[in-house]
């Protein structure tokens, strides 16, 4: 875990106590609570919680500080099983202010960690909370989420009360300091990696590809100790140290650098704007570990490597006539939204499904081809054996080699492969069943959701 523990930059505890520092006893008590939430701000922030002694009892993040903390004053809290027994020790509330809600997220885990409230261990449901690893004993050191934390060569943030929030936070934080993700181990003395082709990350500027030597070992370590600086609380001496280097590489005529860190400085400046949560949350799914559905893809396909990167393709009907298709990404065996795509049929008329397929495959694999840009691992098609003819005939006919594709039936959920007549049948517990599973779901949902604006918009455009 981290050893520093920083005072809060971006705000103070916000406070209606007498100067004398004490709570007058009449003003302590739920009521008291209750009214002076209504005063909150409307910004991100963290809420603190005290019972009548003045002690800290939970701490929470929020969007909206007085529509989340005011939330704990209404009925439905005091019926919830989660907080039912213990609302009522509420005699006070303070709030510090945050920038950001991955601000938040972030300040969340340091008061927690520091004050340790009574109340947040309660809502452990018996589960091992996430923290964010960063590898110190690699070359390249990478970033990861995890519910089982080593406890040597590493450095340690959290924990934090949700993952899905953790990896959202780390989807954001990605564009800004271009870590990695992948498990590869990188050497810059091995000149085999001047030759690896990197993930996609690479291709939307995401990571800045150590495993191509694209960026050196030095500059990228510099990276990540100003990812460990923003972690840490330290993002407004993290934006005046990047200033003054953007000034010395301007003087010294190295546009190129001045430029990056003017961008990067920008979008640390704009994180309260790019770090809201609900965009980049990614769900939580605790019956699918990713890495063991990883490796047995690459045991029960046949892959050469462990695959990093899945696409998902469905199709969805718009009242019977209008056709949309939807394609969701999945990196490391988690969603990746960013990668998430929309799609309006254009050239079938009516339903049909086959034909469908055929132009979305199309459309998408020929733009990545003419672009120069990575193709997935795996590409998922949810269907049988018709859907995936059809997305093998879009490859053959554009003149494209195709990344591995698979379909995925859903009555017996049997996995169908080109060119052969058996499909595979994987036990229903599968590790690599359930992953394949999340990531068909994931698309129709997305397709769903599609289907649902379109058929919304249709309705008022009457």
């Amino acid at each position: 875990m981290s050893e520093e523990t920083n005072e809060p930059e971006s705000g103070e505890l916000e406070s209606n106590e007498p100067e004398s520092g004490e709570p007058e006893s009449g003003e302590m008590g739920f009521d008291h609570a209750a009214a002076k939430v209504r005063t909150f701000p409307q910004v991100p922030g963290v809420y603190l919680m005290k019972d009548a002694a003045a002690r800290v009892i939970y701490v929470g993040k929020a969007k909206n500080l007085r529509s989340r903390a005011g939330s704990y004053f209404l009925k439905a809290a005091a019926e919830d099983s989660r907080t039912a027994n213990w609302v009522g020790e509420i005699a006070d509330i303070d709030f510090v202010e945050c920038e950001s809600e991955v601000d938040a997220l972030l300040m969340e885990s340091r008061l927690v960690k520091d004050i340790q409230p009574k109340h947040n261990k309660d809502l452990k449901d018996d589960k091992s909370f996430p923290y964010l690893m960063i590898t110190t004993h690699e070359e390249f050191p990478r970033v990861e989420v995890t519910r089982e934390p080593k406890q040597r060569g590493v450095k340690l943030y959290g924990p934090f009360p949700s993952a899905g929030a953790l990896r959202g936070a780390m989807s954001v934080l990605q564009r800004i300091f271009k870590f990695r993700t992948c498990t590869l181990d990188i050497s810059e003395s091995d000149e085999k990696w001047q030759w690896f082709r990197p993930c996609l990350l690479a291709s939307i500027n995401q990571c800045t590809a150590p495993c191509n030597f694209r960026v050196s070992k030095q500059d990228y370590r510099r990276d990540i100790r100003r990812l460990q600086t923003f972690m840490e609380g330290g993002k407004k001496r993290l934006i005046k140290e990047m200033t003054d280097e953007m000034m010395s590489a301007s003087k010294s005529l190295d546009f190129e650098r001045a430029g990056v860190l003017r961008d990067e400085i920008k979008m640390l400046d704009r994180l309260e704007e790019r770090g809201e949560l609900e965009t980049h949350e990614q769900p939580e799914v605790f019956y699918v570990d990713p890495k063991k559905g990883l490796t047995g893809l690459q045991r029960v396909l046949n892959l050469p490597n462990t695959p990093r990167v899945i696409e998902g393709m469905d199709i969805a009907h718009l009242g019977g006539g209008e056709t949309v298709a939807s394609m969701v990404q999945f990196i490391d065996g988690l969603p990746f939204k960013p990668g998430y795509r929309r799609f309006r049929i254009q050239d079938v008329d009516g339903i049909d499904d086959f034909r469908s397929m055929y132009e979305v495959v199309s459309r998408r694999f020929r733009r990545l081809s003419d672009e120069g840009e990575s193709f997935p691992d795996i590409l998922l098609i949810d269907g049988g054996k018709g859907q995936l003819s059809s997305a093998m005939a879009a490859f053959r006919d554009q003149d494209i080699t195709p990344p591995t594709v698979i379909s995925l039936a859903k009555r017996e959920e049997e996995i169908f492969r080109p060119g052969e007549t058996e499909s595979i049948k994987l036990s229903k517990h599968s590790y690599s069943l359930r992953l394949l599973q999340y990531v068909r779901d994931e698309s129709h949902r997305f397709a769903q959701h599609y289907h649902h604006l379109l058929r919304s918009k249709s309705t008022f455009d009457r």
